[in-house]
């Protein structure tokens, strides 16, 4: 009692004598430091220490508590100061686009602390708008993390609702989910996970009717769908946009990712796959099996790729495929290159030679 008396003595005549603020907790600290080596030096059973506690051990707690909350701060500040928002400035209500608030800033001090990405970048995937074909193996990964990071819209389509089967890899999913279209589901926990996140859900086929227009709202497409149709489709809609595209592919113990991009001379899907190849040559999921972890390690790939492309960090995968070889804990990454006679991105005058 005594301690907090002389504590509030100490404030109150600061606050009267027009102290700032930072002089008056330094006093307070003063006296704390004092009252620890009070109860260091003197010996049991002296009144003065009595009258202080009787043991250093509780002002030392208190001690390393008020160190504790006095650095979270100055690393809050740090933060701060990094994205180029006025410390003294008033918080804004979370959402606001041209700005971050403090839980916001918090939320993304690790990436905002990389050189990397700083500031400038978490602005950038705040401003970014992805969207994601298919809700499933692949694409559950990829929207929570990409969630998760605070790329500012994302948009999912995907016709499928969520089954049993699906819930060893779609992480996304939850049991109670089953029956549930799967941008729904998705827009549940992407939701939950990050509220500052805008999700647009279009719960339907990528399909001709939709393809150009939905491309054009985006900055950056992310293919993870299960059929060779739907991933020409997207990619010649994505090539007529200029638009980047990350596709990833797995089957059983193997996957792969690339970033297909030919506005940044890099090749497109067709470059690297011209045709499809012939029914029942390639089995899907449910015919030869995957992995759980697999479509968790290929996606999570996909979305980092998608950051670096989103925020300009590094080296994205354009020109080379990474395939993951999850049984034998191999990964390896071979160069691909645009083709002059491409059907899809090639020149004109190629493609009439």
């Amino acid at each position: 009692m005594l301690v907090l008396i002389l504590a509030g003595v100490i404030w109150g005549l600061g606050v009267a004598m027009g102290t700032p603020r930072p002089a008056r907790w330094t006093m307070i600290g003063l006296l704390l430091v004092a009252v620890i080596a009070l109860n260091l030096v003197l010996p049991e059973g002296n009144p003065l220490r009595a009258a202080t506690g009787g043991s250093a051990a509780p002002w030392l707690i208190l001690a390393g508590l008020g160190g504790a909350v006095w650095g979270y701060s100055r690393v809050i500040r740090g933060v701060r100061e990094r994205t180029g928002v006025d410390v003294r400035a008033p918080v804004l209500p979370a959402g606001q686009p041209d700005r971050f608030s403090d839980v916001e800033l918090n939320r993304y001090a690790r990436h905002i602390a990389l050189r990397e990405v700083g500031g400038a970048g978490q602005k950038a995937l705040k401003d970014a708008s992805v969207l994601v074909i298919g809700a499933g193996g692949l694409g559950a990964p990829v929207l929570q993390y990409l969630a998760a990071a605070g790329v500012g819209t994302i948009g999912v389509i995907d016709a499928d609702t969520v089954e049993n089967t699906n819930l060893h890899r779609q992480v996304i999913h939850r049991d109670d989910a089953i029956g549930m279209p799967k941008v729904f589901s998705a827009q549940r926990e992407m939701e939950a996970q990050n509220p500052f996140v805008m999700v647009r859900p279009y719960n339907r086929r990528f399909d001709d009717s939709i393809a150009p227009e939905l491309v054009a709202e985006y900055d950056l497409v992310l293919d993870g769908t299960d059929n060779f149709d739907t991933r020409y489709l997207v990619n010649a809609t994505c090539v007529a946009a200029r638009v980047p595209l990350i596709s990833g592919a797995l089957t059983q113990w193997e996957g792969q990712l690339s970033v297909f991009d030919p506005a940044g001379d890099a090749p497109c899907y067709s470059c690297v796959f011209p045709q499809a190849p012939e029914p029942g040559l390639v089995p899907s999921c449910a015919e030869a099996g995957v992995i759980g972890p697999l479509p968790g390690i290929v996606g999570s790939m996909m979305a980092l790729e998608a950051i670096k492309v989103l925020t300009g960090a590094g080296t994205p995968l354009r020109g080379q495929m990474l395939i993951v070889d999850a049984l034998h804990g191999e990964n390896r990454t071979i160069g691909i290159t645009r083709r002059p006679d491409c059907t899809t991105c090639g020149t004109p005058v190629a493609q009439g030679a």
